[in-house]
């Protein structure tokens, strides 16, 4: 450790993405989408005016916000744009989670929540899955400081339903409750809807999976005017610019192209189901999954060893070395021909 640190960074442990390789593999670790983003984006960066970098972007993302609004049916003042979901999730937990009072998240979610907690001396409160490796609605409460989780949960890929959302609104009132929906796309239902009703409830989401928009960073929150209000001062306190606006138009064309995403969408649905059923023929158990990756497990090998077979193979999936998963993998789903060689490598391992 560095004596420049300040004791503040010391005490840090910061969270670890998935790796990007620099050789040539399969690469089904991290979550990203198997197919190109819509025609549309292509049209954006070969045709964007260079002399437009000149200028700073619209501090307020209006046209990007509006976009927003139109798709889902709500006010352009309740929508909020930063870069990347993971941009607007550290927003939210200096706007609305830094009280004298835990945050409350699943023991097993993303694990960036824990690394904001540290970094912004937020204290946690964190309650175990269910017996179904589901996130625990039941175990939150009105006494908190803040809820948080991912609906669909990662790296477990359950989804509540927004029925079962809007039962937790009605009993915690208080504090801000958080779904991040960064996988929704992909067969959960969206709490959206819900925030006309819920004054309390803030919705954030990306374009970096059901919009293969990884590479870009672009991400967005939906809730009520003084939620969205929050996330505009601390972002007004830090950085007024934060989108670009390169990256704004490209979000634009992104989201009017809904025969493309709903095309994308579905193939990644259907590989995954197929993914799972042919995962199970060779033992392996497969959580239920309304992402687009699999966490899965195997009674009779070691998922570490798998790992590294996999990866001697040319085949790359997540290993997270914790208490709780260490005996997993996350399996993020690739194109039909990829899983084809995951599910044949896996065979040939599993002899």
């Amino acid at each position: 450790m560095s004596k420049f640190w300040s004791p503040a960074v010391r005490a840090l442990t910061p969270y670890v993405p998935g790796e990007q390789p620099r050789e040539q593999l399969i690469k089904l670790n991290t979550n990203e989408n198997p197919y190109p983003p819509a025609p549309g984006v292509e049209a954006v960066l070969r045709d964007y005016p260079a002399d437009h970098l000149r200028r700073y972007p619209d501090p307020d993302s209006r046209a990007l916000r509006e976009a927003l609004a139109e798709e889902f049916g709500v006010e352009v003042e309740q929508v909020f744009v930063g870069n990347g979901s993971d941009e607007v999730l550290a927003l939210a937990f200096q706007a609305f989670f830094r009280h004298d009072r835990p945050v409350e998240m699943p023991a097993i979610s993303y694990s960036f929540y824990p690394v904001y907690c540290r970094l912004y001396e937020v204290e946690r409160r964190v309650h175990d899955l269910d017996d179904q490796w589901r996130v625990d609605l039941s175990a939150f409460g009105n006494d908190s400081g803040g809820v948080i989780f991912a609906n669909p949960n990662a790296p477990t890929g359950h989804g509540h339903g927004r029925q079962a959302i809007a039962g937790l609104l009605e009993r915690v009132t208080e504090p801000v409750v958080l779904v991040d929906e960064a996988y929704v796309d992909f067969g959960g239902e969206s709490a959206v809807p819900l925030v006309e009703r819920f004054p309390n409830l803030l919705v954030t989401g990306t374009f970096s999976k059901s919009r293969s928009l990884a590479g870009l960073r672009l991400g967005y929150a939906v809730g009520s005017r003084e939620l969205i209000e929050g996330l505009e001062r601390v972002k007004n306190s830090f950085n007024s610019y934060p989108v670009d606006s390169l990256a704004s138009t490209v979000g634009i064309a992104a989201l009017a192209d809904h025969e493309h995403f709903e095309a994308c969408r579905e193939a990644v649905i259907t590989t995954r189901e197929r993914t799972r059923g042919h995962l199970e023929t060779l033992g392996f158990q497969v959580l239920p999954s309304l992402t687009n990756f699999l966490l899965v497990t195997h009674p009779g090998f070691d998922a570490a060893q798998l790992f590294v077979g996999l990866r001697e193979r040319g085949v790359l999936v997540r290993h997270f070395n914790t208490q709780a998963l260490r005996d997993h993998l996350r399996i993020s789903v690739g194109t039909d021909d990829e899983m084809e060689t995951l599910i044949e490598t896996l065979e040939d391992l599993c002899r």
